[in-house]
Protein backbone atom coordinates (compact mmCIF):
# COMPACT_ATOMS: atom_id res chain seq x y z
CA UNK A 1 0.00 0.00 0.00
CA UNK A 2 1.37 3.49 -0.94
CA UNK A 3 0.49 6.56 0.66
CA UNK A 4 0.38 9.46 -0.85
CA UNK A 5 -2.30 12.42 -0.17
CA UNK A 6 -1.40 14.23 3.39
CA UNK A 7 -3.80 16.46 5.20
CA UNK A 8 -3.17 18.98 8.21
CA UNK A 9 -6.02 18.54 10.55
CA UNK A 10 -7.64 21.97 11.08
CA UNK A 11 -10.12 23.65 13.65
CA UNK A 12 -12.68 23.02 11.14
CA UNK A 13 -12.12 19.03 10.84
CA UNK A 14 -12.40 19.11 14.87
CA UNK A 15 -15.74 17.29 16.53
CA UNK A 16 -17.07 18.55 20.20
CA UNK A 17 -13.92 16.08 21.78
CA UNK A 18 -11.41 18.30 19.63
CA UNK A 19 -10.46 15.61 17.71
CA UNK A 20 -11.51 14.35 13.75
CA UNK A 21 -14.98 14.20 12.98
CA UNK A 22 -15.02 10.58 11.98
CA UNK A 23 -17.69 12.24 9.33
CA UNK A 24 -14.30 14.36 8.21
CA UNK A 25 -11.79 11.48 7.98
CA UNK A 26 -14.47 9.62 5.90
CA UNK A 27 -15.11 12.19 3.53
CA UNK A 28 -11.42 12.47 3.04
CA UNK A 29 -11.15 8.53 2.33
CA UNK A 30 -13.87 8.36 0.16
CA UNK A 31 -13.28 10.90 -1.94
CA UNK A 32 -9.03 10.10 -2.61
CA UNK A 33 -10.59 6.69 -3.40
CA UNK A 34 -12.67 7.19 -5.87
CA UNK A 35 -9.51 9.10 -7.30
CA UNK A 36 -7.81 6.26 -6.89
CA UNK A 37 -10.38 4.44 -8.53
CA UNK A 38 -10.66 6.38 -11.88
CA UNK A 39 -7.13 6.44 -12.46
CA UNK A 40 -7.10 2.89 -12.05
CA UNK A 41 -9.84 2.40 -14.46
CA UNK A 42 -9.06 5.24 -16.65
CA UNK A 43 -12.93 6.02 -16.22
CA UNK A 44 -12.98 9.85 -15.21
CA UNK A 45 -16.78 9.66 -14.28
CA UNK A 46 -19.44 7.66 -13.67
CA UNK A 47 -17.97 5.66 -10.93
CA UNK A 48 -20.25 5.17 -8.06
CA UNK A 49 -19.19 4.20 -4.44
CA UNK A 50 -21.49 1.08 -4.01
CA UNK A 51 -20.34 -0.37 -0.71
CA UNK A 52 -18.12 0.83 2.40
CA UNK A 53 -17.18 -2.09 5.26
CA UNK A 54 -17.58 -1.52 8.81
CA UNK A 55 -15.96 1.26 10.10
CA UNK A 56 -13.64 0.94 13.44
CA UNK A 57 -11.85 4.10 14.39
CA UNK A 58 -8.38 2.89 16.30
CA UNK A 59 -7.14 6.21 17.11
CA UNK A 60 -7.88 9.97 17.23
CA UNK A 61 -6.22 12.70 15.30
CA UNK A 62 -5.79 16.35 17.05
CA UNK A 63 -5.59 19.70 15.65
CA UNK A 64 -2.28 19.86 13.44
CA UNK A 65 -1.97 16.56 12.60
CA UNK A 66 -0.81 15.59 9.34
CA UNK A 67 -2.85 12.53 8.66
CA UNK A 68 -2.28 10.61 4.73
CA UNK A 69 -4.30 8.23 2.97
CA UNK A 70 -3.19 4.80 1.62
CA UNK A 71 -4.60 2.85 -1.22
CA UNK A 72 -4.49 -0.86 -2.80
CA UNK A 73 -6.75 -2.92 -5.11
CA UNK A 74 -7.64 -5.66 -3.80
CA UNK A 75 -9.99 -7.02 -6.64
CA UNK A 76 -11.78 -6.05 -10.16
CA UNK A 77 -15.07 -7.22 -11.32
CA UNK A 78 -16.45 -7.21 -14.36
CA UNK A 79 -18.41 -3.55 -13.10
CA UNK A 80 -16.80 -2.97 -9.85
CA UNK A 81 -13.68 -2.11 -8.61
CA UNK A 82 -12.48 -3.08 -4.59
CA UNK A 83 -9.87 -0.60 -2.78
CA UNK A 84 -8.54 -0.93 1.24
CA UNK A 85 -7.80 2.03 2.37
CA UNK A 86 -6.01 3.41 5.66
CA UNK A 87 -5.95 7.22 7.34
CA UNK A 88 -2.63 7.14 9.77
CA UNK A 89 -0.94 9.89 11.08
CA UNK A 90 2.11 10.52 9.18
CA UNK A 91 4.55 11.52 11.93
CA UNK A 92 3.71 8.20 14.30
CA UNK A 93 2.09 5.85 11.26
CA UNK A 94 -0.50 5.02 13.76
CA UNK A 95 -3.71 3.49 12.10
CA UNK A 96 -6.89 6.37 12.66
CA UNK A 97 -8.89 3.79 10.74
CA UNK A 98 -9.02 1.16 7.96
CA UNK A 99 -11.47 0.42 5.79
CA UNK A 100 -11.19 -3.15 4.10
CA UNK A 101 -13.32 -3.03 2.16
CA UNK A 102 -14.55 0.29 -0.44
CA UNK A 103 -16.28 -0.71 -3.73
CA UNK A 104 -16.79 1.26 -6.63
CA UNK A 105 -19.12 0.53 -9.35
CA UNK A 106 -19.08 1.84 -12.90
CA UNK A 107 -22.47 3.07 -14.05
CA UNK A 108 -23.84 3.86 -17.51
CA UNK A 109 -27.76 5.45 -18.04
CA UNK A 110 -27.37 5.00 -13.83
CA UNK A 111 -27.03 0.99 -14.35
CA UNK A 112 -24.14 -1.27 -13.51
CA UNK A 113 -21.81 -1.83 -16.76
CA UNK A 114 -18.44 -2.96 -18.32
CA UNK A 115 -15.54 -1.43 -17.50
CA UNK A 116 -13.89 -3.23 -19.32
CA UNK A 117 -10.46 -3.63 -17.25
CA UNK A 118 -9.18 -6.83 -15.86
CA UNK A 119 -7.50 -7.07 -13.10
CA UNK A 120 -3.79 -8.06 -14.50
CA UNK A 121 -3.99 -5.10 -16.52
CA UNK A 122 -4.22 -2.26 -13.86
CA UNK A 123 -1.49 0.26 -13.81
CA UNK A 124 1.18 0.36 -10.78
CA UNK A 125 -0.78 1.38 -7.36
Amino acid sequence: MKFRTRKMVMARDLNASGTLFGGRALEWLDEEAAIFAYCQLGQPKHLVTKFISSVDFQAPATLGDVVEIGLRTVAVGTTSITLEAVLRNKITHQEIVRLEKMVFVHLVDGKPSPHGVLFEHLPED
